[in-house]
């Protein structure tokens, strides 16, 4: 527990409306969306309003040798803003403005308690778009996102975050405030400090400015689904589509187990037979094009034995997409654990780590939906287990090693969106080696030598 002085000397600098100390307070800034892991209270939840508050704030705890967890909405899935080692835990929902809109130069400023959503209404007006799309868009915010480096539904054909943060501004370890980057469409001006922070999980330095790049609104579009009998069929679609020279702007992909379990809650007339379906949407500034693509993969889904829906409407578009976003709410329900992995693997390898993961769960014994983003090898294995069941979370444990494990052997990464967070942490080593870990190490005791950043996140401690 934090001496009262100290609580006092943040009151006074963030303001006593601003310091939470109450039980139900703590308790609710103790976890973040990812299961499985042990929840821990702050000393005290500090909400600042600017970045000189930060910077202060970031002085007295560094003083004082306290650990501060930058959080944006707690969306993450790697217990990336766990708190730990107690200490303060800095929400940035008040720093929430949106500073510039610039349409000539087709950027805008923010604060990093920015809703995604609520950029995107706000640049709509313009034609224009910020296009990394979470899953959780309606509620992640633009600073959570960047140090989580998100992807999302359009990631295929747009990019993630990394691709659309052209500067920031940023509070260290020390407490100093540094600048880099802007709205320039080129800059290769010293180190790019840029995509250092971008994914980094605020064990670098706090968030407290970005600067964002949008895009032209595609004006045209197509959306489609294809219905598979086999895994193995879809796998190959997904491939097929990609050789064919198309990129659509999102290529996702449920399960049978998905599949029903979304039709059970959302009653929308999914093909609850089918083995696998590819939700697909083309888009572009011209219809022409947009046409051509839609009716190539069109033709790539029936080679592959798939059946195809065309979403006549808007309103057959927007529900397939909840659909698609409903996946992770609906395999939740099932249980009171849903353990949610994001294991990636390069596209030619999807079909094999589709199989992979289906047998993987017969093998455990365990209830396991996939789902994700096929187009970029992005896929999220999902566990449904019951928390009070000592066996089942055991088999659970073994099976997310082993997911792990194939996906590294075919080529892939531990994580393509969700970051590493505390709970992908033992696994770090497998995929970068021991040179890599000490030099990840590096850079963050150059930066943050006494680990008051994140402590415990995505970099492990050096062995004494």
């Amino acid at each position: 527990m934090l001496e009262k002085t100290i609580i006092e000397k943040l009151e006074a600098v963030a303001g006593k409306e601003n310091v939470l100390t109450g039980k139900v307070d703590l308790v609710a800034y103790s976890y973040d969306a990812t299961a499985d892991l042990p929840r821990q209270a702050p000393d005290v939840v500090v909400l600042p309003t600017s970045a000189e508050m930060v910077r202060a704030i970031v002085n007295l705890a560094r003083s004082h040798k306290i650990a501060i967890y930058p959080r944006g909405a707690g969306t993450n899935l790697s217990g990336g803003t766990v708190p730990l080692k107690k200490g303060i835990v800095l929400s940035f929902q008040k720093m929430n403005k949106i500073i510039d809109i610039d349409a000539a130069n087709l950027t805008a400023v923010v604060q990093p308690g920015v809703v995604i959503a609520a950029l995107n209404a706000a640049v709509a007006p313009h034609g224009l778009i910020y296009p990394p799309d979470p899953g959780t868009v309606a509620t992640a915010t633009m600073g959570g996102s960047a140090a989580e480096n998100s992807g999302g539904l359009r990631g295929l054909k747009y990019g993630v975050t990394k691709n659309y943060i052209m500067g920031m501004e940023v509070v260290l370890a020390n407490g100093e405030k540094v600048r880099f980057g802007g709205k320039t469409v080129k800059n290769v001006t010293a180190y790019d400090f840029s995509n250092l922070f971008v994914g980094s999980e605020g064990t670098l330095g706090i968030i407290t400015e970005l600067t964002a790049k949008l895009i032209p609104a595609p004006k045209f579009r197509r959306t489609m689904t294809g219905e598979f009998k086999t895994l193995a069929d879809a796998g190959n679609a997904v491939a097929g589509i990609i050789a064919a020279q198309v990129i659509p702007a999102t290529l996702e992909i449920m399960d049978r187990m998905t599949i029903r379990t979304v039709e059970d809650f959302a009653h929308i007339g999914l093909p609850v037979d089918a083995e696998a379906l590819l939700l697909i949407e083309v888009d572009g500034m011209s219809e022409d094009v947009v046409r051509a693509e839609a009716e190539a993969v069109m033709q790539v889904v029936r080679d592959n034995n798939g059946g195809l829906k065309i979403a006549e409407t808007d309103q057959e578009r927007d529900q397939l997409w909840t659909a698609r976003r409903n996946a992770l709410p609906a395999l939740a329900s099932l249980n009171n654990t849903v353990i949610l992995e994001d294991a990636t693997v390069p596209r030619s390898r999807i079909t094999d780590m589709l199989i992979a993961c289906e047998a993987i769960g017969k093998k455990y014994n365990l209830t396991l939906g996939t789902f994700g983003h096929a187009g970029d090898g992005n896929l999220h294995p999902t566990i449904l287990c019951d928390k009070n069941n000592q066996d089942e979370m055991g088999r659970m444990h073994k099976a997310v090693d082993e997911i792990f494990k194939v996906a590294l052997s075919f080529g892939g990464t531990l994580s393509g969106e969700h970051g590493i967070g505390v709970a992908k942490m033992k696994y770090l080593g497998d995929e970068l080696g021991q040179s890599g870990l000490n030099l990840m190490r590096s850079i963050k005791e150059s930066l943050d030598p006494e680990y008051v950043l994140n402590p415990g996140k995505m970099v492990p401690l050096r062995e004494a």
